[in-house]
């Protein structure tokens, strides 16, 4: 990461340059120009930019099953995402059959749950370089979510989280961003 000086630093580097110039002797070894600026030291706050870290990505091979939580099951085959709940009625979302755009990074998100909480999950394609997949809250709320991919890493992988139930007409943004934190792709926030 690039560290910039902010400008007041820059001032106080150049007064301290000229105060030396000043008092250095000159190349044909004349007698030093008498001082007549006067230094002037600036403090210059430290500070710490820190971007969110990335998720770790969870390697699995094809068919392995992940525990989600809270009764929810998901694995991936070379087609695409699987995944049921407590009713264990098995859901499917293809990366092969031309719904997705692969060429381009993007997210996808479903969602479904009760009063106790809602699980969310999705697929994040078209870019090698996912680092984490953050849900966010109308009310300003984050969560960020786990994330699996098969070996070999291909250019999809899928995602998951749990959050409490929506209280009114909560909305909920869905956003995949790189490992240096820039934003990849996001959802605008609907109702979940």
């Amino acid at each position: 990461m690039k560290k910039h000086l902010p400008a007041t630093a820059a001032v106080a580097v150049a007064a301290v340059a000229a105060s030396l110039a000043l008092a250095a002797p000159s190349a044909v070894g004349a007698a030093p120009a008498p001082a007549t600026a006067t230094t002037t030291t600036v403090a210059v706050p430290a500070r710490t930019v820190t971007a969110p870290a990335p998720a770790r990505i969870r390697t699995v091979h094809p068919g392995e099953r992940v525990d989600a939580g809270r009764g929810y099951t998901v694995w991936l085959t070379r087609e695409g995402k699987h995944w049921n709940g407590p009713e264990e009625y098995e859901n499917f979302r293809s990366v092969v059959d031309g719904n997705i755009d692969r060429s381009e990074p993007g997210v996808s998100h479903q969602s479904e749950g009760t009063a106790e909480g809602v699980f969310h999950s999705g697929l994040y394609y078209g870019t090698t370089r996912a680092g984490r997949v953050e849900l966010t809250g109308s009310g300003g709320r984050r969560t960020v979510a786990t994330l699996l991919a098969l070996p070999g890493r291909p250019d999809w992988g899928v995602w998951y989280a749990h959050t409490p139930a929506p209280t009114g007409k909560e909305g909920l943004a869905v956003a995949l961003y790189d490992r240096r934190g820039a934003l990849l792709a996001d959802l605008p926030a609907g109702p979940f």
